[in-house]
């Protein structure tokens, strides 16, 4: 992290991670072989710049532009625009923040911020199932306002849909209430309701609530979540991460609700390493009978740290589909897991500096 200061009330930060890995997949296709790829990494590299200038009175100007990259191959993540992060906004130790652009939204604020699997790590792990039920996690065209009141951290947002002569399609309405102490317990629970960019009245509605807990050098966490799409629901492109037919490619629109619960316990030991165990279970019932269907998931990790900036990692998962369920929905956008077997293991081995 290399920090430039224009003057003594304003600074501009370059940051950024360089994540590289080796995975080994079983029933990566149809035909049900085993691959073995370099990937990207378990956290997918960034690198981005911000900015804060200090306007007087307790109040600050800031800005964040970030991007995602590949550096296995040097390309840029082509399911992302070049910048996916990208807003400008104002601060207030007395009114709170304010920021417009594409940005987190509250239902991912929540879930990153209080209980999310192997909360250690930075940025996105390569496999987090949880991660697929914020709705995409960033939204464009967004406002957002957070105010805080001592561990407590409420955010509302709201994302324009922009069509003429249709207010409300496209759209997106989020909440979040966190509750950040230094420890023990965090809690958070947060609503997101995204507006079919096509049928302005139907709605993907999402939920979620939980928890962390820490005592000494081990944390617990746990976590609720819950989709539901109306049966008129296509997409919610520009804001949302796909367009209506990426949606149907991911077969993304064939259920009607899922409700996935999640947990796990991590352990550090001493400065340099983190342990962690997690299990994901999600209940998924279909548009048609033929989507109905169930996911069960285990994760194991370790991950040794050299510095404060470069560690190295191993990562086991393991994952059972059965009935609709489509591995790659729960893989993030990259879909590193595939919907060709009901059962699948994955191995990562990798190498991340951060800076």
């Amino acid at each position: 992290m290399y920090a430039v200061t224009a003057n003594a009330q304003s600074s501009v930060t370059l940051y950024g991670l360089v994540d590289a890995g080796i995975r080994y997949t079983t029933h990566a296709n149809p035909a049900g072989d085993s691959q073995v790829q370099m990937l990207s990494g378990a956290n997918e590299s960034t690198f981005g710049i911000r900015g804060v200038e200090d306007l007087g009175g307790g109040t600050k100007a800031l800005f964040q532009v970030e991007d995602r990259f590949f550096p296995n191959s040097g390309q840029t993540d082509p399911a992302y625009p070049f910048f996916n992060t990208a807003f400008v906004g104002l601060q207030s130790n007395t009114f709170g923040k304010l920021t417009m652009g594409r940005q987190i939204n509250p239902f991912a604020d929540a879930v990153l911020g209080a209980f999310v699997s192997n909360r250690w790590l930075p940025t996105f792990y390569q496999f987090r199932p949880e991660v697929m039920m914020a709705q995409g996690v960033w939204t464009s065209n967004m406002v957002k306002y957070a105010a805080r009141w001592q561990y407590l951290t409420g955010e509302v947002s709201y994302a324009f849909g922009g069509q003429a002569g249709h207010f409300g399609a496209g759209s997106q309405i989020g909440a979040s209430l966190l509750y950040l102490p230094a420890a023990p317990l965090n809690l958070a629970v947060a609503y997101l309701d995204s507006r079919d960019a096509v049928n302005a009245s139907a709605h993907f509605k999402s939920w979620t609530a939980g928890g962390s807990y820490t005592f000494e050098s081990t944390t617990v966490n746990a976590g609720w979540a819950v989709n539901r799409q109306d049966a008129g629901f296509v997409g919610n492109f520009p804001n949302g991460p796909f367009s209506a037919p990426a949606l149907s490619a991911l077969k993304f629109n064939t259920f009607s609700a899922r409700e996935m619960f999640f947990g796990g316990v991590s352990q550090q030991i001493g400065f340099a390493t983190h342990l962690s165990a997690n299990v994901w279970r999600t209940i998924q019932t279909g548009k048609t009978p033929s989507a109905d269907g169930n996911a069960t998931q285990f994760q194991l990790l370790a991950d040794y740290n050299w510095s404060k900036r470069t560690d190295t990692y191993v990562e086991v998962d393991y994952s059972m589909y059965r009935g609709g369920m489509v591995g790659a929905q729960f893989q993030g956008i990259n879909a590193v897991s595939s919907a060709y077997s009901t059962t699948q293991l994955g191995v990562t081995a990798g190498l991340r500096h951060i800076f």
